[in-house]
């Protein structure tokens, strides 16, 4: 079926019945479907993307925390700008579709991924990983005694994984072969976004993930 790609886009994922999700989770998780007692094995590029509607909140499910901490980022993606827009609607209203050039095949992809694996982190960089993730869970322990009623439960440790592997990929876009804090400072609101889960008071005085996400970057040291 459409899983077995190397890039699979979920349109509002969160329409997709608890059926469907446990089977994606199986995909994103294992990289394999089972049918009955086979199982199948995904390529090893296989990705997924997916967008989900804040709006509607009708006929749609809640994903799973499981399912949800697969995904490395969570991007909050904005109204386009004027400018933008304005591209937008004269493609798609132009009736040309764009030209698509292949630039990368698998073999190359696995060779990147091959030289991202030899990017370099410091065991300073790792603690200041560990710390922010552990702020997450205990931020009395970082004098953010504010925060504990506030957050229901903090970032798995998923998240220190996917920090690493996400700021190695920053690292070589700009040239670098070596992780710095500014790389995990950036990247964080995206990997910590879906991972902390706020309590009923955090709704009931507005606060947003982000500003948790905003106060713990700015207590944990900076190595």
């Amino acid at each position: 079926g459409p899983i077995f790609a190397n890039m699979v886009l979920a349109d509002e994922i969160n329409r997709a019945p608890a059926k469907v999700q446990s089977a994606l989770l199986e995909a994103m998780q294992e990289k394999q479907v089972s049918i009955g007692n086979e199982s199948f094995s995904l390529d090893k590029t296989f990705l997924v993307m997916a967008t989900q509607n804040p709006v509607d909140q009708e006929g749609t499910y809640a994903l799973p925390e499981a399912q949800l901490d697969r995904f490395m980022f969570k991007v909050e993606v904005d109204y386009p700008s004027v400018d933008d827009e304005i591209r937008v609607i004269k493609s798609v209203t132009s009736g040309e579709l764009p030209q698509v050039q292949k630039i990368l095949n698998p073999d190359i992809i696995n060779g990147i991924r091959a030289d991202i694996e030899k990017i370099f982190v410091d065991d300073k960089i790792f603690s200041y990983i560990t710390h922010l993730v552990d702020c997450t869970r205990n931020p009395q322990n970082y004098e953010l005694s504010s925060l504990k009623s506030l957050i229901d439960h903090g970032a798995s440790p998923r998240a220190g994984i996917n920090l690493v592997k996400a700021s190695k990929v920053r690292a070589m876009l700009n040239g670098r072969d070596y992780v710095v804090p500014d790389d995990i400072k950036i990247l964080s609101s995206n990997i910590f976004r879906h991972r902390i889960a706020l309590s009923y008071e955090s709704e009931a005085r507005e606060i947003s993930v982000n500003e948790v996400i905003h106060e713990i970057l700015t207590k944990v040291p900076i190595p």
